[in-house]
């Protein structure tokens, strides 16, 4: 499995304009680094943007046929 912060590069590379300016420099960067970056905003991020206590948990496969969907 290819380390995330290669999809973020890669991502950033075909967006264009300045992002793949970006992807560009981001790919100077050893990747050791870019991924603990990366794990670093994603803890961040879950954080940040929490999930409220009230939100609708996701419902497993084998209960949804208990619901209209």
């Amino acid at each position: 499995m290819a380390p995330r912060s290669d999809a973020v590069v890669v991502i950033l590379s075909s967006l264009g304009g300045l992002w793949r300016i970006l992807g560009a420099l981001l790919r100077l960067i050893p990747r050791a680094w870019r991924d603990a970056l990366y794990d670093g905003v994603a803890r961040l991020r879950s954080r940040v943007f929490a999930r409220p206590n009230d939100a609708c948990p996701i419902v497993p496969g084998n209960l949804r046929s208990r619901f209209d969907l």
